[in-house]
This record gives C-alpha cells, sequence and structure tokens, in this order.
C-alpha cells in the first residue's frame, strides 16, 4: 500500500521549493532580485526630485512615468518569483499596489503642487538672507508658494510679519520649533529626498495633508500651531468623527501599545499556525480535506461548523499577520530611532491604531468592517481614482451612481490587489474567481446595504426595536454573508500556498509538543538571502 501524499505541511512545502528552483534553473521564471526590483520605484523618486512647477512639460511627463512603474510591474509579475511563500505573495501585491499607489500621487494629483507634510519651521523654512531681514514676500517667493491652494507655511514669521527663531536648514533631530504646513522643498535636495521618501512610505497620510478620514488629527495643540504658521489650512485637517482611529500623545503610550500587540500577536500567530499544522485545507488541500483529529466530533463530522471553523481560522491569521507587521514602524521609528535621528517623523501622534473599534461592525454593518474597523492602509490610493472622475464629470458625491462608482472602484481595485498576490503565488490559485470576484462581492453587498438603509430610515422602523435588536440583526446578516462569500478569498490563500509561511521563529506551542511529528521549535533557517548571477546586469543581484 502506497503512502498518501503528502503527509504534513512539510512535503507541499519541500515540492513548491523544488518547482520553484527548476523553474529558475529552466529560466521559466527568474528571482526577485535586488536591486533590479527597486526599478520601477526608482524611476518615480528620481523624477520627483526634479522640480517641475514651473516646467509644463515636465509635469506633463508623469504620465510617462506612470506607465514605466505600470510596465515594469506588469513584467515583475508576469515573470518573476521567490522561494519564500509570504515573498512570492508580496510580488504581486507589493508590483501592483506600485502601480496603485503611483496613480494616485502623481496621476489623479500632482505630488509636487497638491502635497504638503507637517514639519517644524525651525532649521526648515528659513534659509534665505532675505528672509532674515523680514522680507515677507520675499519669503514667500523663495519657497516656491503653492499655486493650487496656497497652504504656504509663513516660514518661520509671525502672525504680524516678523520673523523669529529663523535658522539654516538643519537635521531633523536639531529641530526644535513648532509645526506648519511644508510643501514640496526646493532646497536643499536631501530635504527634497526626505519629503520624497517620507511621501512614498506613508500611505495613509498622517502628518500630510490628504491624511484619510478615518485617522484622528494630530493633538489639540499641533494644531492650533499649524493654524498659526501657515496661511491657509488644509480645511479637513482639523475635523474629528465617530469612528476615526485612537491617536497617542505620548511616546511611552505608543511604545507600550504596540509592544503589547507585537507580543499578543507572537503568541496568537504560534497558536494558529499550530492549529493549521494539523489541518490539511491549510496545506493547500481545499477539496475535502480531512478535519484535524483534536476537533471534537459534534464540529468535525458538520461540513458547516468545518467551514465556519476554517474561514475564523484564516481570518484571524490574516488580521494578527497584518497587526504584528503593523506594530513594528511606530516600535522602529518612534521607539528606536526616536526624534532624535529622524525629527517629527518619531511623533507618537504620527502612529495612531491601525485597526478601529469592532462596535462599528454593529452599528453601521459590512461598511462598518471594511471602512471602519478592518485596517485603511491602501484606503487614500482606492478612493482616488473615483474621486477624480465624480469631479470631471460633475457627479454629485451623495448619489446613488457615485457611491457605487467610489465602492466598485475601490473594491476592485482591493481585488486587483489581491489578485496580482494571487497569481504570483506557486500554488493553483484562482486570481478572478478567488479575491477579485470576493471584493466585488463586497462592493454589491455594501451598497445594497446602504440603499436599504437609507429606505428603511424614511420608514423610520427602527424606532420599534431596542438598540440591540438591531446591533444583533446586523452582527448577524454581517457573518453570514462572510460564511458565503468568505471561502472566495480563504480558499485561494491556501491553494496558493500561503499559510506554509512560518510568522514566527520560536514556536513556543510546537515546543510543548502540540504540533505534528516534523514541527520544531526552532522555524527560521536556511538559506535566507543569496546571490545570484544571471546572463545580464538585471538578471544579477540578491534573491530571497
Amino acid at each position: 500500500m502506497t503512502t498518501p501524499w503528502p503527509q504534513t505541511q512539510y512535503d507541499v512545502l519541500e515540492h513548491y521549493t523544488a518547482q520553484y528552483e527548476k523553474a529558475i534553473q529552466s529560466e521559466g521564471y527568474q528571482p526577485f532580485i535586488y536591486p533590479w526590483a527597486t526599478s520601477g520605484a526608482l524611476i518615480v523618486i528620481l523624477y520627483l526630485l526634479i522640480p517641475h512647477q514651473n516646467l509644463p512639460w515636465l509635469r506633463n511627463a508623469r504620465l510617462l512615468i506612470f506607465a514605466w512603474t505600470a510596465a515594469f510591474a506588469a513584467y515583475t509579475i508576469a515573470w518573476s518569483r521567490a522561494k519564500g511563500m509570504a515573498v512570492s505573495f508580496g510580488i504581486g501585491l507589493v508590483s501592483s499596489w506600485s502601480v496603485i499607489y503611483i496613480m494616485a500621487i502623481i496621476v489623479v494629483n500632482d505630488a509636487q503642487v497638491d502635497f504638503q507634510r507637517i514639519e517644524r519651521t525651525e532649521g526648515v523654512f528659513g534659509k534665505s538672507k532675505r528672509a532674515l531681514k523680514g522680507d515677507h514676500n520675499e519669503m514667500i517667493a523663495d519657497t516656491e508658494k503653492d499655486p493650487k491652494d496656497s497652504n504656504q507655511p509663513l516660514n518661520g514669521a509671525t502672525s504680524n510679519g516678523t520673523t523669529e527663531n529663523v535658522h539654516g536648514h538643519l537635521r531633523p533631530s536639531q529641530r526644535h520649533g513648532e509645526f506648519a504646513w511644508q510643501p514640496y522643498p526646493m532646497e536643499p535636495f536631501l530635504e527634497r529626498l526626505d519629503w520624497i521618501l517620507d511621501l512614498f512610505c506613508n500611505f495613509k497620510g498622517m502628518g500630510w495633508n490628504w491624511r484619510i478620514s478615518s485617522l484622528s488629527p494630530p493633538p489639540k495643540h499641533i494644531l492650533e500651531q499649524l493654524h498659526r504658521n501657515s496661511s491657509h489650512p488644509p480645511q479637513r485637517s482639523h475635523r474629528i468623527h465617530g469612528g476615526q482611529t485612537k491617536t497617542y500623545t505620548t511616546r511611552k503610550e505608543v511604545l507600550f501599545t504596540n509592544m503589547k500587540t507585537l507580543i499578543t500577536g507572537y503568541i496568537v500567530l504560534d497558536f494558529l499556525k499550530t492549529l493549521m499544522s494539523h489541518d490539511p485545507y491549510f496545506w493547500g488541500l481545499t477539496f475535502y480535506p480531512l478535519p484535524p483529529s483534536f476537533l471534537p466530533l459534534f464540529i468535525s463530522t458538520r461540513p458547516s461548523l468545518m467551514h465556519a471553523y476554517r474561514l475564523t481560522v484564516s481570518m484571524l491569521m490574516i488580521k494578527y499577520s497584518l497587526q504584528s507587521v503593523f506594530a513594528l514602524a511606530p516600535l522602529f521609528f518612534s521607539g528606536l530611532l526616536g526624534p532624535s535621528l529622524i525629527g517629527a517623523r518619531a511623533e507618537p501622534w504620527m502612529y495612531p491604531s491601525e485597526w478601529g473599534s469592532y462596535s462599528l461592525v454593529f452599528e453601521r454593518g459590512l461598511a462598518g468592517w471594511w471602512a471602519g474597523w478592518w485596517h485603511q492602509t491602501f484606503q487614500f490610493a482606492f478612493k482616488e481614482p473615483s474621486r477624480m472622475i465624480i469631479e470631471i464629470t460633475g457627479l454629485n458625491r451623495r448619489s446613488p451612481t457615485a457611491k457605487a462608482l467610489q465602492l466598485f472602484i475601490a473594491f476592485g481595485l482591493s481585488g486587483f490587489l489581491h489578485a496580482c498576490g494571487s497569481y504570483t503565488q506557486p500554488g493553483p490559485s484562482r486570481p478572478i474567481r478567488g479575491p477579485m470576484v470576493f471584493f466585488l462581492l463586497q462592493a454589491g453587498a455594501i451598497f445594497v446595504e446602504m440603499v436599504s438603509s437609507q429606505m428603511l430610515r424614511k420608514t423610520k422602523i427602527q424606532r420599534l426595536f431596542p438598540k440591540w435588536v438591531l446591533q444583533t440583526f446586523t452582527f448577524v446578516y454581517v457573518h453570514v454573508w462572510f460564511y458565503h462569500t468568505g471561502h472566495l478569498l480563504c480558499d485561494d490563500f491556501t491553494q496558493g500556498g500561503i499559510w506554509l509561511y512560518q510568522p514566527v521563529p520560536f514556536s513556543i506551542f510546537r515546543g510543548l509538543g502540540l504540533g505534528v511529528k516534523e514541527d520544531r521549535v526552532w522555524n527560521w533557517g536556511g538559506e535566507w538571502v543569496r546571490w545570484h548571477r544571471g546572463k545580464s546586469i538585471w538578471t544579477s543581484g540578491l534573491t530571497f
């Protein structure tokens, strides 16, 4: 009798590793190689480093730069692969995200004209000798006042036009003045580079004039400084409304909270990975896999409960994986580097909570899940194309047509993003019938939810029921909806092989003997990075 294959997840992982090596040797694919892999973003950064406010032809060239980004991303998705499971998914995800985000910042917007960030006035805005003489008009001229919305800082000037605390350009760690809105800096070069790199790494706009609405504004005293030191502050920079994420006011608070999040995430991820090692479904065997032996019979013998169990484990794995990764940024930038090295970029209010309150799901249903509770990392770039279309066509932003347009473009882009990640996975994934259909269905469901809610409000039928009844109903229909649609995304993740990755280096639960036979206490090892020598310069470099 032959032994059935696979016996464990490690058999599947070994199969995909051998498949990868064979594809690279036969040149069916090429490794994801550095520095060549950075070429798409590098061209955009170099372009943005050249001021083009007074060069219309160069400003219009941003469409060509976007075309280059899209072409490079398509090439990478089509021909590049990685040995690691998470990195394989990341190739498609990051490449497609570069297209969406670059479109938002240089096509839908003109980054050099439309965007400003929060920076300290001392050592940034007052460099010229004319500024030292107190000539306010010439100070404005020196810094190339923004022609679009005139959100120009007053370059160290007080409200009566005099100057004080005006210095030459200082390193971020040496700046101690008040805060103001900093437009695209004309000089020095390093300040301009810092501004652009900050823009590239700040997907949600915290500290920028395009901050997404789900983020709370900076603390009140910062807003007062921005208003005092800027001629026309962005209109929405101060808006506060329900559903915004928590903002931290001290470094101790932001570091303690994120360290707690990281430790909790580590333990939960280790536990979930241990559960996954027992379940063939998470190895990629989605068609009638045997249930893990540790589950009670009343669950393992009922397909509906097994389906709910696997969806729940998948959702928690996604959430805690993202949550743990997101906790690293504040710990590194605000904690390890701190204000002494990177100045304003280490301020605690620059790192608000990534997740909203789950109570928003009870209040707003599917819309509350996706636009309130779930992380909003991609929100800005997903919304900008529809905003541009609505402005060009003159649609009423509050009309059903505009709402439908916003929903289907945003979720369509999300589907595209996850479909590209699905495509670059090693397993037999289904990018269109999986992630793309899943996210488009979310758009349709939220639109129906929105229209239905408006109709019910007109009938005032909600007044007949206690609030807890309405919230219970909302909770139930949201989770019933995900029960019937979640497999489109979760099955694709597991078929592609993403859950074969090891989220933690040292396993507590597998160390206690709760894993399978081949599980180990230490899970990270082997060759992480190596030098790949190809036939040309762009096919040679470091690869994962």
